[in-house]
């Protein structure tokens, strides 16, 4: 077990931000606030994915269960924390009434009920008390820890014949079994969370911090089958997205457990991930190890590791958090430089995402929302270390 630096302890020293990066941050947030003030008026309670020629449509018009529809929630949320301003709450609210459909079709759902209600209900009872959105939050938490396979040890990612498939973007979603377990002081959730965070850590981290999408278990003892290549360019490759899941992931688990094994996860993930980030100008490429051309990026792979960076920030030893941190700060620097819409009548922040390597034409280098959502949550997070989302 290992105990976290607290706020003050994390901001001194090596971790305090140089006043031009404060500046910097602030007028980010700046722009951030000019941004999804126009945006909310605008989208609503439609549930963004994809903006195409600078505008969002509606997922949830083709797919009630689509696991980024707890992004736009999200980022309502972390608005009205930062501005108080009720008509992202309000906003936020009618969405997660429209997600209740997803919740009572049942169908459709798998693991990522931690993505969609984490950013949505759970958020929402955090920061107001509302009680209905603990219900929904808990709700989701009781379907995922459904899904654990007692013999296996491992929540299965998938449905239909998916049944021993495992993939490294569900170590975001074990936060929310983390909450439920204290908010119903029954342990059975932690269980579950830690024994399929050991399950990734053995079968998706390789020794060298890179990581595999997917495993294939079998569902009868969790012997590991195959490793294919998923959303990365091979089995054996590095799709840069997941080694974000997994940075953050594995710091999460390690904030909430006070496990060293999953810190020292983490932080080899991290390590890996920066050295190959660096030759990028810290942009980066859909995988590490896949051919230079043609080009392919992904900045959504790049703000999530740096909410990962500055989680590990926080956990790391005092001698250790400067690395983090200023990794951290290069991605976000560089992507608001390249690649981010400032533009108040177009709808998305941060351009160039890209979902998976071999992709529709149509979801690459495009606007994904949860691109935003990450850059948004790291901006706020650099400006106050006592923002805690997962």
């Amino acid at each position: 077990m290992f105990v976290y630096a607290n706020k003050i302890e994390a901001l001194d020293g090596t971790n305090r931000m140089l006043m031009t990066d404060k500046q910097w941050a602030e007028a980010v947030r700046d722009r951030i606030r000019l941004k999804m003030a126009a945006q909310c008026d605008r989208v609503g309670s439609k549930v963004p994915y994809i903006a195409v020629d600078g505008h969002y449509g509606d997922k949830m018009a083709d797919n009630l269960s689509w696991w980024t529809n707890g992004f736009w929630p999200g980022i309502l949320w972390l608005m009205f924390r930062d501005t108080k301003d009720q008509k992202y709450s309000n906003t936020a609210i009618a969405v997660e009434e429209r997600l209740d459909a997803a919740l009572a079709a049942y169908a459709g759902l798998h693991h990522d009920v931690g993505f969609m209600w984490t950013l949505s209900a759970r958020l929402d009872f955090k920061l107001t008390g509302n009680p209905r959105s603990r219900v929904r939050a808990l709700h989701a938490a009781n379907l995922l820890a459904g899904r654990y396979n007692p013999r296996g040890h491992f929540i299965r990612s998938w449905n239909g014949q998916y049944t021993g498939w495992i993939i490294v973007d569900c170590m975001m979603n074990l936060p929310l079994l983390y909450w439920a377990g204290e908010q119903s002081a029954d342990p059975r959730y932690r269980f579950i969370a830690i024994e399929h965070a050991d399950t990734a850590l053995k079968h998706l981290v390789r020794n060298d911090g890179s990581c595999n999408h997917i495993a294939v278990l079998d569902p009868e003892n969790g012997d590991l089958l195959e490793t294919p290549a998923g959303q990365g360019y091979a089995s054996g490759s590095s799709w840069t997205r997941g080694q974000a899941w997994a940075l953050y992931g594995f710091a999460l688990s390690a904030r909430h457990t006070g496990e060293e094994r999953y810190l020292a996860a983490s932080k080899r993930i991290a390590h890996y991930f920066i050295s190959a980030l660096t030759p990028y100008g810290f942009v980066p490429p859909v995988d590490f190890r896949a051919p230079d051309e043609p080009e392919k990026i992904d900045t959504s792979a790049g703000v999530i590791a740096s909410c990962g960076l500055l989680e590990l920030a926080e956990l790391a030893a005092e001698n250790e958090r400067k690395i983090y941190f200023d990794a951290a700060l290069k991605i976000l620097k560089a992507t608001e430089s390249k690649y981010c819409d400032w533009d108040p009548s177009r709808d998305s922040i941060v351009q160039k995402g890209t979902a998976q390597y071999h992709d529709k034409p149509e979801e690459f280098h495009v606007p994904l929302i949860y691109g935003d959502y990450f850059f948004i949550e790291a901006v706020y997070r650099l400006l106050d270390p006592e923002l805690r989302v997962w």
